[in-house]
């Protein structure tokens, strides 16, 4: 071999030599000389895979989507809220009109009170440690006496929270109802604080099934999605029976009489009436003429209300509004043509428990009551959980 040639296949040889060692990880992090991990790569939001929702039957003002590294995304009518687990990793690139949520949530300042029920259910009261009601004003007896071991602190009503309490207790979720939007500016302040701001959705519910399915929002929110599927499950199983039954046909009247003597009724297409309708009623204000706006009652004149209940075959009355009733005496005594009344005179005259409306799971048992008082002439003493029948 000459010199020239010796010397290019020496040069070769150390090419090849190079050449292998860039192909293989250096140090004795590799021994084996396996390929090594490529780096890790960043969560985009545009790239999460939320092939997988939460099954609904009834409610129609949220959804919820799932995506394999364990986020939630909720959408609660035009707001978007981004549920990311304890360790999870915040998706880059996430639209600024995205909300991060992060669990667990376990330092909640509720002031939405038709939301504790579905709390009280899934056993996480204790995740509520703020409240927009004073003790007094619970009738749900876990959130009241929450509040009296001090387990629960009151923060302020919806317009005037206690900002610095609020911030101090490390607050990760204020869960309002729609009334905030008549304070925007509250909602404004605790976004500024960090604290992200849910409204509650669930009296837009027109179904009165609707109401209840929220329960699994809370389930997910929570950390106990199959402990909430599985309680509306067997809600429904216990409604199925009147579900199937025909109607029975006898008319409704649910209703309350204002301090200045007119009536405020439900109209028609509000979950009350649609209660009725399921449990075997007819709701009897079907025909009445019914203001255009995003409230569920109307205020009516008495002459109206004599006109189209009168003969009515069971009369409700709404204790939630005016004083809770015990006789038909008083009852008449806040309005003297109620005298008139069919159901006044047969003695079928109901009327709903101060609780009925702040627990919100509570729509199943009232429709079993109103089945009940429809189908059966004397429902037996204690059988009713929301309605007592007037004296």
């Amino acid at each position: 071999m000459t010199y020239r040639k010796f010397f290019s296949a020496l040069l070769l040889a150390a090419a090849l030599l190079c050449a292998c060692a860039q192909r293989e990880p250096a140090g004795e992090e590799n021994p084996a000389g396996t390929p090594a991990p490529p780096a890790e790569q960043a969560l985009l939001w545009g790239g999460l895979d939320w092939s997988e929702h939460l099954d609904l039957t009834y409610a129609q003002s949220f959804a919820v989507d799932f995506s394999p590294e364990g986020c939630a995304k909720i959408v609660i009518d035009q707001e978007t809220y981004l549920l990311v687990p304890e360790d999870g990793q915040v998706p880059a690139e996430l639209p600024e009109d995205v909300t991060v949520l992060r669990q667990p949530l376990d330092n909640i300042y509720l002031q939405a009170t038709s939301a504790m029920d579905c709390f009280r259910r899934l056993d996480a009261i204790d995740a509520v440690t703020l409240s927009g009601t004073q003790a007094e004003g619970w009738y749900i007896p876990e959130a009241r006496q929450a509040m009296e071991d001090g387990r629960m602190a009151y923060a302020g009503k919806y317009s005037a929270p206690d900002y610095e309490l609020i911030k101090s207790k490390g607050c990760g979720l204020a869960l309002t109802s729609t009334m905030i939007y008549h304070n925007p500016e509250v909602k404004e302040q605790l976004e500024r604080l960090g604290i992200p701001v849910l409204v509650e959705r669930s009296s837009y519910e027109s179904h009165p099934l609707g109401r209840m399915e929220w329960i699994k929002l809370y389930g997910v929110l929570l950390g106990r999605r199959q402990e909430a599927e599985d309680y509306f499950a067997a809600q429904l199983e216990r409604l199925e029976p009147i579900l199937e039954q025909e109607n029975t046909g006898r008319t409704v009247a649910f209703f309350s009489v204002t301090s200045n003597g007119s009536v405020t009724v439900r109209k028609s297409g509000d979950y009350i009436a649609k209660a009725i309708a399921l449990a075997g009623g007819v709701y009897a204000f079907q025909e009445l003429a019914e203001e255009e706006n995003a409230l569920s009652t109307i205020n009516i004149q008495m002459e109206t209300f004599y006109d189209q209940a009168r003969d009515a075959d069971v009369l409700i009355y709404n204790s939630a509004i005016e004083a809770d009733l015990d006789t038909i005496e008083q009852l008449v005594d806040k309005s003297a043509p109620l005298a008139d009344f069919k159901a006044v005179k047969s003695g079928d005259v109901w009327c709903t428990g101060k609780s009925m409306f702040q627990e919100s799971q509570s729509v199943g048992d009232m429709m079993l009551d109103i089945h009940a008082i429809v189908s059966e002439e004397n429902p037996a003493e204690g059988s009713l959980t929301y309605l007592h029948r007037l004296k």
